[in-house]
């Protein structure tokens, strides 16, 4: 990191084009030749066009997110080991590899589905936030909410 501290145009375009593809502030702000992330966040507040770029930066990362769990979902969960007991079945001719499911590499796969899907999420809400269902259906009698209140007051008393 350089430390570069005065905002730019070209430095702005550069950032929001690196998140729209889906990498995240702290990896470009690691980079040399870029600021800081507080430097950044002192931007967004300082100046209102780079706040709007960046923004809409954001929501097209979550485009790229989904992107990304479509393919972690679709990746080979297998793995080639060397067989060592003669029984267990292999690919090859010899019996000498053995393609096994791999356990870890799903659970892996599965958290790193899941962590998008939450950013996502957050990032872009209407199109990828959980839907809420505001439909009711149930009764709600007002009669006899008053009578249980009736009840209780005279109990009390």
């Amino acid at each position: 990191m350089s430390g570069v501290s005065a905002y730019t145009q070209e430095v702005g375009d550069m950032i929001c084009e690196r998140l729209a593809v889906g990498e995240s502030l702290r990896s470009i702000c690691g980079d040399e030749n870029t600021p800081a992330l507080s430097t950044v966040f002192k931007w967004l507040n300082d100046f209102p066009a780079f706040s709007e770029q960046y923004a809409r930066a954001r929501e097209e990362q979550a485009e790229a997110l989904f992107d990304e769990i479509v393919s972690i979902a679709d990746e080979e969960c297998t793995m080639v080991r060397a067989n060592k007991h003669p029984s267990v079945k292999s690919d090859d001719e010899n019996g000498d590899i053995e393609v096994v499911f791999d356990s870890t590499a799903v659970a892996r796969n599965r958290l790193r589905v899941e962590a998008r899907k939450w950013a996502a999420s957050k990032l872009k809400p209407k199109k990828y936030g959980d839907k809420l269902d505001l439909n009711h259906s149930g009764e709600v009698s007002i009669a006899s909410t008053l009578q249980l209140a009736r009840e209780r007051a005279a109990k009390r008393d």
